[in-house]
């Protein structure tokens, strides 16, 4: 039982910050390709692992990832607005390849589809 509310919490929080980092984060190395992908809440409420996927190069990726650390507490206090929670969790934003490594998989099937017909 407690676990479907986390869930329900991690998805009310994932709404807000994907939001929150396209409406409201104006820093420069924040692509605009950024995607909030999952978000894990611990019980207690006291910390959040923010999976984000941008798309682009590599450099790009990192930006994003260090304007999101270094507006982290300004994406928390918007988030204390958006969500109603006793805590608001402190926020770790990490970088997921999952899409990207989907996109591979994907066109390598296909690759091997193709041969596989001619």
């Amino acid at each position: 039982m407690a676990t479907n509310r986390i869930n329900r919490i991690d998805e009310e929080v994932k709404r807000a910050l994907s939001e929150i980092i396209r409406n409201d984060v104006k820093d420069d190395r924040l692509s605009g390709m950024t995607t909030v992908t999952k978000v894990e809440i611990t019980p207690d409420l006291k910390f959040g692992k923010v999976y984000v996927s941008v798309y682009g190069k590599e450099k790009e990726k990192r930006a994003s990832i260090d304007a999101l650390t270094h507006g982290a507490s300004f994406i928390r206090m918007k988030l204390a607005g958006a969500v109603d929670l006793r805590r608001v969790p402190e926020l770790a934003f990490v970088l997921d390849d999952s899409i990207e490594y989907s996109i591979k998989i994907s066109k390598l099937i296909d690759d091997v589809n193709s041969k596989e017909t001619k």
